[in-house]
């Protein structure tokens, strides 16, 4: 059985983009001191797809108000 993603703290200049998006949505759910405590393992089927849902909407914003500036 494959092992869960471990949460290693980072600074934000050792992150990249994603992982950024990723922390930063994580803090918002107010879920940073049950990673720090357990990992990214401990995060429940519908957290992790709450994270992801949101990540992606952030995402999908980003892209949409990058085209808009692009064609401006």
């Amino acid at each position: 059985m494959p092992k869960g993603k471990d949460f290693i703290e980072k600074t934000f200049e050792e992150m990249n983009e994603m992982e950024r998006l990723k922390y930063e949505t994580a803090a918002e759910l107010g879920l940073l001191d049950q990673l720090k405590k357990s990992g990214w393992k401990s995060l429940s089927a519908s957290e992790t797809g709450r994270l992801g849902g949101i990540m992606n909407r952030k995402i999908r914003k980003q892209k949409e108000s990058q085209e808009n500036t692009k064609g401006s």
